[in-house]
């Protein structure tokens, strides 16, 4: 086996791990294959004499060409004045691609990811590196031009924005199915009550219309001015297909074979923590929904 044989079957031996890196640090499934196979052409022109440690060294070009796609996306940001929800992960109900799981260990939800989006490039990466994947600070610190106490303080600050602003969910996904499927019902029936009965206190709803429906992007707080957006949660619900939404309950509602909005909810101590809506069409257009069937 010469050198380019032994380094393609190492690094499709690191491929998993490799675009779970690059989904928790930009969002979307395929730009992170994107950035997966960019850094395997620098890699496999640069080789892999001298390395010592190549999970570590690949990770590392994986990170970096991550880093430069964001601080991209960063110049481009007022393109998009409102909330961004990144591309969902859709599977069917009866449970995930293999290969979806293994990139959404340790529940990427869409609200984390949501939480990520608000980040600064270099906060998303000491954060995603270290305390998703237990990279060094002295390794992230490298990457990013900066001091090994200055990548602790960035992965600091941001785990505490996660922390208040991203909870985690119910581990039981029937538990979460059951209280998605309660605000659904609550909303068809026009139900007040029983929609902030299902809804904690201080619930958010994030809604991302694109670019061109900026009017569409929303952030709404507060389960009695959630509830109110029942109406909306009503007409769509004879629509709505149940799915997983990166791992987690959700619907997706699609009319006439074309999808609407994809919904991932966040169920946290039996209530609706968040809820976080893409109806953005041109990126919704590009959404694999086949595995719904239908």
């Amino acid at each position: 086996m010469d050198e380019r044989e032994w380094l393609t079957e190492r690094f499709e031996e690191h491929r998993t791990r490799l675009r779970a890196v690059a989904y928790r640090m930009l969002g979307s499934m395929s730009e992170a294959d994107d950035a997966v196979q960019d850094a395997w052409l620098r890699v496999s022109r640069a080789g892999a004499g001298g390395v010592e440690n190549l999970g570590a060294w690949l990770t590392t070009v994986v990170a970096r060409v991550c880093l430069n796609v964001l601080r991209s996306r960063e110049q481009r940001r007022e393109e998009h004045l409102g909330v961004r929800v990144p591309d969902p992960v859709i599977d069917p109900e009866s449970g995930a691609d293999p290969e979806h799981e293994a990139v959404l260990a340790d529940s990427v939800g869409l609200a984390l990811l949501v939480v990520l989006e608000t980040l600064s490039p270099a906060e998303r990466l000491a954060f995603v590196l270290h305390d998703m994947f237990a990279v060094p600070f002295e390794d992230i610190a490298t990457m990013i031009d900066r001091s090994p106490a200055a990548a602790r303080q960035l992965a600091s600050r941001a785990r505490r924005r996660v922390r208040g602003q991203a909870p985690a969910p119910d581990p039981d996904l029937a538990r979460q199915r059951a209280v998605v499927e309660a605000f659904l019902a609550a909303a068809r029936d026009g139900d007040f009550d029983g929609l902030v009965a299902v809804l904690a206190p201080s619930v958010v709803l994030r809604s991302d219309g694109g670019v061109a429906r900026a009017r569409h992007s929303t952030v709404v707080t507060g389960a009695r001015a959630v509830a109110a957006q029942a109406a909306v949660f009503g007409s769509l619900s004879p629509y709505a297909r149940p799915a997983l939404v990166n791992g987690a309950a959700g619907v997706v509602v699609v009319t006439n074979g074309r999808p609407l909005s994809v919904m991932a909810f966040t169920v946290t101590g039996g209530r609706i923590a968040a809820i976080d809506v893409l109806s953005d069409p041109e990126r919704l257009a590009r959404l694999d929904l086949t595995v719904l069937g239908g």
